[in-house]
């Protein structure tokens, strides 16, 4: 059993100075946890990743924060690394409850919701000290300077809590993914029970803007790849690094190929190898599985499995000549993954090496793309 595979454990561990690790129960194909992580400071915590949205998750998010001796009016800021409901379901309850922070990339967005953000003229008295203040730096070197960078305030409307709906055919021709009844099911007790499904992110960062956690600065590294909206967190002093899915121990994190990037597996690509070069983050916090140390190593070694995908995926396409998304998915996968997820990642393999020039494709009479490599 891979370690992002196993069962979460109640046990709260310091995985470094004022950090906690608390692993929330989590239901999804390949995963047993989530690692939520709690920052420390003396206005009570942040947390990272809040799980996914439930009785359930909430459940365990208390009991958690009471072996710290916290309890969920405490955490005064949620920081949620991408747009995945097993990393942004607990924030809105979060928000809900303490009217806490809750913090994101200005892309992120669920089921094709942008952020819409307000950028009020920065003053003195709507500054958060936790945050920073604006100083017109774009994309900037999160080293280049200690001086804060910018962090803004959203003031968009709360979002629905009604559950999502059947998306759109995929781009390839696929049938696109199905909402369980289960999972239908639990969006509309939530729903009648007044929480919200989709949280209100009240501020958000860029690559570059500092957050002050824990008592002390970490940088906001904007790691597009898993989702167009990935952040990590970057503490220099101390050497830990807040990866999300970006980064894991034992797998690697799902690339879709439906994206608003025209090429997702080369954003994956140039945000492993900015990883890979950061001085000083030698300790690793995943989103999933136990924190681990060589952060570098790991990046590469993922670049490598991606490599040897479309590597396989060329003499695939050797055997099969002209054909489908789904009929290289079947060759590239075993069977127990097939299915939309794995049609998603192979189609964005095929347009990595189409848009290289090795690969070339066309629509059939059905309307499906067809692939030659």
């Amino acid at each position: 059993m891979k370690q992002e595979q196993q069962e979460a454990s109640p046990e709260v561990e310091e995985v470094a100075p004022d950090v906690l690790r608390m692993q929330l129960p989590i239901q999804m194909p390949g995963l047993g946890h989530v690692n939520m992580y709690c920052l420390l400071d003396s206005e009570g915590a942040a947390v990272v990743d809040p799980g996914l949205p439930g009785e359930d998750t909430w459940q365990a998010i208390e009991e958690r924060l009471q072996q710290a001796g916290l309890r969920p009016k405490d955490v005064h800021t949620v920081v949620v690394t991408h747009s995945h409901p097993d990393h942004f379901g607990g924030a809105g309850r979060f928000f809900a409850e303490t009217g806490c922070q809750v913090i994101a990339h200005r892309a992120f967005r669920v089921m094709g919701k942008e952020l819409a953000v307000c950028t009020p003229e920065p003053s003195v008295d709507d500054l958060d000290d936790r945050l920073a203040s604006p100083d017109g730096a774009a994309e900037p070197d999160p080293y280049a300077s200690r001086r804060p960078l910018p962090v803004e305030r959203s003031d968009q409307e709360p979002w629905p809590s009604s559950p999502p709906q059947q998306s759109d055919p995929t781009p390839w021709g696929g049938k696109p993914r199905q909402i369980s009844p289960e999972q239908r099911a639990r969006w509309e007790k939530m729903r009648e029970a007044g929480q919200a499904f989709l949280p209100q992110i009240t501020h958000v960062v860029e690559h570059g803007s500092m957050l002050r956690l824990a008592r002390r600065e970490w940088f906001v590294w904007f790691t597009p790849g898993h989702t167009a909206d990935h952040i990590c967190l970057h503490d220099p002093v101390s050497s830990v690094f807040v990866a999300g899915d970006h980064v894991l121990p034992s797998i690697t994190p799902h690339i879709s190929g439906l994206s608003d990037r025209a090429d997702p597996l080369q954003a994956f690509y140039d945000s492993l190898d900015t990883v890979a070069g950061i001085e000083g983050a030698q300790h690793c916090l995943p989103a999933h599985g136990h924190p681990f140390f060589d952060l570098q190593s790991r990046a590469r070694a993922i670049r490598a499995h991606h490599d040897e995908r479309l590597t396989r995926i060329r003499e695939i396409g050797q055997g099969l000549g002209a054909a489908s998304v789904e009929a290289y998915s079947c060759k590239l996968f075993k069977r127990r993954s097939w299915g939309p997820m794995a049609e998603s990642e192979t189609y964005a393999h095929l347009e990595h090496l189409r848009l290289r020039g090795q690969a070339e494709r066309h629509r059939d009479e059905a309307g499906l793309l067809i692939y030659e490599t």
